[in-house]
């Protein structure tokens, strides 16, 4: 079992930046492909960006050059780094992981979830 606790949200500006952390238990960022995806109302959840085991990263066309997704294995943490917020970035934020040699983006390899959080970017 993987425990994942985001952090980070709240409400900022268009053209403005977050953070989002994710807590993980001990081990799971440097042994897990984790990921973070995010679901607005009224759609369905859509990934964002993931990491894997050997740091490699990828990101949705959408985000590409605006967010950054890094990990530090020693605090068992992973981050998204959100610059140029727009308002359609807009969302409940999640952040996944799964113990896989395959990562990928989409939600339904995952199987450990943290509880979400909320980012909200006004115009």
């Amino acid at each position: 079992q993987v425990r994942l606790v985001e952090s980070g949200g709240g409400s900022v500006q268009a053209g403005g930046s977050l953070r989002l952390s994710c807590a993980a238990s001990a081990y799971a960022t440097s042994n897990y492909c984790m990921g973070w995806f995010r679901q607005a109302p009224g759609k369905e959840r859509e990934g964002v960006a993931r990491i894997d085991r050997l740091d490699s990263a990828s990101y949705a066309d959408s985000v590409t050059g605006r967010f950054t997704i890094t990990k530090d294995n020693a605090k068992n943490t992973l981050y998204l780094q959100m610059n140029s917020l727009k308002p359609e970035d807009t969302a409940m934020y999640y952040c996944a992981a799964v113990y896989s040699y395959m990562c990928s983006m989409s939600s339904s390899d995952f199987a450990y979830w943290g509880q979400g959080i909320q980012v909200t970017v006004s115009s």
